[in-house]
């Protein structure tokens, strides 16, 4: 760059926008920094939403990310972001207002999937995103409901435990094997396990609609069943939130598309991290990666902000990691499991509280997962280190 960043713009204030200004300062930029979010909220975790906050063991306090003492930034709270000129080098918020930069961070997430024809306003169904989503469902969730998850990835999963540990009827429906994106070979002992704790699922079918008076009463089946709901979540996955960046120049596909330092393609002095990010991984031979993890948002963030800083950085290659708590199991992840086309239980079994799994591709280790303890995946990420670089 021709001269030295002054101002900085964050847009995202969830977990990658907080880490990636937080690194910003840590790294000595003493320039401004504004952070837009568009929740009202200041930044929170959002893993608790589909467990013990929606169950209502966990409160709001416990969820409240802490904010380094030194980030001496500016809130935007409450605001969104509609557009961006990357030749003026300007924000543009839904107020008309336009916030110049130095340097910009995408840092806006994702939005969950609606399903087709399915009301956006309706009693009794819901979307779980946020935390206004989770104190809205939290509410419905009395004793004798009926729910319905629609969706069979991590929130499905991890909010029907929430279910059972409440002494709730549900039942999940999902047109793809539970917890398959994530647990590839192995989702089968997901369904075991779930079917073991009272969750009646019902795979391998597709939800085509909501039967409702004034409130949710059920939903339809795409082989003309039908399931009885008192509360209904929808649950499908989500989208990266690019909305905003249309006709900028920004190169969008299924999320905003850097280089391998996550340096955004197309523009100057973007960078990009978490769930919106899609960038070149080797485990994937260099194709696009987009990953909707914990781990990788805080990562990633930290990656890209030092990234901006210095105009060039090393490949961001790492090992991803996750976990989910669910029917009281800690499962445990590293690598990508999901794109694994063999998997072996070298310990245990999969579907009980303790087992160790390996992930192959094409013969080679690409993830492996357990339950327990996490100490037997260090072993397999010292491999994988090695096979990503």
């Amino acid at each position: 760059m021709s001269a030295p960043m002054r101002e900085v713009v964050v847009v995202g204030a969830s977990l990658a926008g907080l880490r990636a200004a937080e690194t910003l300062r840590r790294q000595g930029f003493d320039g401004t920094v504004t952070l837009v979010g568009d929740e009202a909220h200041p930044p929170y975790d959002r893993p608790p939403l589909s467990k013990g906050f929606a169950g209502g063991t966990v409160g709001r306090e416990q969820i409240h990310l802490r904010q380094s003492a030194e980030l001496s930034a500016t809130w935007l709270l409450g605001r969104r972001a509609v557009g961006l000129d990357t030749g003026r080098r300007e924000v543009r918020l839904d107020g008309g207002e336009t916030l110049g930069y130095d340097g910009l961070v995408v840092a806006t997430g994702a939005t969950p999937r609606r399903l087709p024809g399915l009301p956006e306003h309706l009693p009794g169904l819901h979307l779980l995103r946020t935390v206004d989503d989770a104190l809205a469902l939290r509410d419905e969730l009395r004793p004798g409901a009926r729910v319905v998850i629609v969706g069979g990835g991590f929130i499905g999963a991890e909010l029907a435990s929430t279910c059972r540990d409440l002494g709730l009827p549900v039942t999940v429906v999902t047109p793809l094997p539970l917890m398959v994106s994530a647990l590839g070979p192995l989702s089968s002992a997901a369904a075991k396990r779930a079917r073991r704790h009272g969750v009646d699922l019902i795979e391998g079918i597709a939800v085509t609609g909501v039967d409702a008076d004034e409130r949710v009463r059920g939903v339809r089946l795409a082989d003309g069943g039908v399931i009885p709901a008192d509360v209904v979540v929808v649950a499908v996955g989500v989208v990266p939130a690019t909305d905003w960046l249309a006709g900028s120049g920004v190169e969008l596909e299924n999320g905003v598309v850097c280089d391998e330092t996550l340096a955004v393609r197309g523009v100057d002095d973007v960078v990009a991290a978490g769930d919106v990010a899609r960038w070149p991984h080797p485990a994937l031979g260099g194709g696009l990666l987009r990953l909707e993890h914990w781990t990788n948002a805080a990562e990633q963030a930290a990656a890209a902000a030092g990234r901006l800083l210095r105009g060039s950085g090393p490949r961001f290659a790492p090992v991803p990691s996750f976990w989910s708590d669910q029917f009281g199991v800690r499962l445990q992840g590293i690598g990508l499991p999901g794109l694994a086309d063999e998997a072996t239980v070298v310990d245990g079994d999969a579907s009980g509280e303790h087992f160790v799994a390996e992930y192959r591709r094409g013969g080679e280790l690409i993830g492996a997962l357990c339950a327990g303890t996490v100490k037997p995946l260090l072993p397999y990420r010292r491999q994988l280190v090695g096979a990503f670089a």
